[in-house]
């Protein structure tokens, strides 16, 4: 009784009318229904890098764009300003879970300075993967995908003991930001390779880079004006290397001194073709980046985590090899390094 009193109290027509604003109503609704479940099936992958200039951060960058097209799923890539920049991180992974991130990939500048973002991003249910870098502790991630560098530190040292001879040892060190586990690891296992303790004194001395390129030479040229016997030099990156080069050259020492790096760069191995570096060890910053978005794709489908350390491997360059050390020369060092 009370539709059919609705019905004869609307004027004509009215019927027709109000059927096409339910119509357009109910499509409008269903719209918004699908614009939902198109946002929300969407996939966001954070990656966060130690610094946008680096041409290893940049070539990680540069993988994990071509991977996540391949995926289907959205990138959105951010940095600390400087190496060391923690503050600058931790703003950066707050953004990517505001921004609904389902995994986060993080190159963390502190090892132990960043645990309490990435365990409010663990429970807010985001997969977080450290990549090239370690936490410390190492389960503060759900999985590590890295070099394993205190191997590559026990490479360059290896080598760069036996490649000397006979000479007896003055050693320089330079090393990257105080904090991190690969600047820890690739040191210790520099020594460790090299065959000395820490303390140990064939050490002349010991300079931050922060990895980079200046400030390799500076911390080269300070250590070289208080030991001009400097006949070894560690250095954590590629980038710290070329400024040792630079250091070591306005001093004429350019050809006296069993200069070694890690990193695997194209301006690295070139450096080793030339003459500058005497060896370099190969990391590959796209496999770990690859693999990160791989990962985050397969838990946004299945929920599948990975877990533990994962070792994205590392190769020994140079054109002067010695027995018993394995090594590849720099015409497959520059057919597989990254960078320009």
């Amino acid at each position: 009784m009370f539709l059919h009193y609705r019905r004869n109290l609307m004027p004509a027509g009215a019927g027709a009318s109000l059927k096409s604003v339910t119509l357009a109503l109910a499509l409008s609704v269903a719209g918004l229904g699908m614009a939902n479940t198109a946002s929300a099936e969407e996939v966001i992958v954070g990656l966060v890098t130690k610094t946008e200039v680096n041409p290893f951060f940049v070539k990680m960058r540069q993988a994990a764009e071509e991977q996540a097209k391949a995926k289907g799923v959205k990138l959105i890539a951010r940095a600390g300003k400087f190496d060391g920049d923690n503050e600058g991180q931790v703003s950066a992974i707050e953004d990517l879970i505001s921004a609904g991130a389902k995994g986060i990939l993080v190159t963390p500048n502190n090892s132990s300075g960043m645990l309490t973002i990435i365990k409010k991003a663990r429970d807010a249910g985001v997969l977080v993967i450290a990549l090239d870098t370690a936490t410390d502790p190492a389960d503060a991630v759900d999985a590590t995908f890295a070099t394993d560098n205190f191997e590559a530190g026990v490479q360059q040292g290896a080598y760069a003991r036996k490649a000397m001879g006979d000479k007896a040892p003055i050693v320089a060190m330079l090393d990257g930001t105080p904090g991190g586990t690969v600047d820890t690891f690739r040191h210790d296992g520099y020594l460790k390779g090299f065959g000395i303790a820490e303390g140990d004194p064939a050490i002349a001395g010991a300079a931050i880079t922060n990895g980079a390129q200046d400030k390799g030479q500076i911390g080269m040229e300070n250590l070289l004006s208080k030991n001009g016997d400097i006949n070894a030099v560690y250095t954590i990156n590629e980038p710290a290397a070329a400024g040792a080069y630079a250091a070591l050259k306005s001093f004429g020492k350019e050809s006296d001194v069993m200069l070694t790096s890690i990193d695997g760069g194209c301006a690295g191995v070139r450096d080793v073709k030339d003459g500058k570096i005497a060896a370099t060890v190969m990391q590959f910053p796209y496999k770990m980046a690859a693999m990160g978005v791989d990962a985050v794709a397969e838990y946004a489908a299945s929920g599948k985590k990975p877990s533990g350390f994962v070792n994205t491997g590392s190769f020994l360059i140079t054109d002067k090899p010695v027995d018993g050390i394995d090594s590849k020369d720099t015409a497959w060092g520059l057919e597989n390094c990254w960078g320009d």
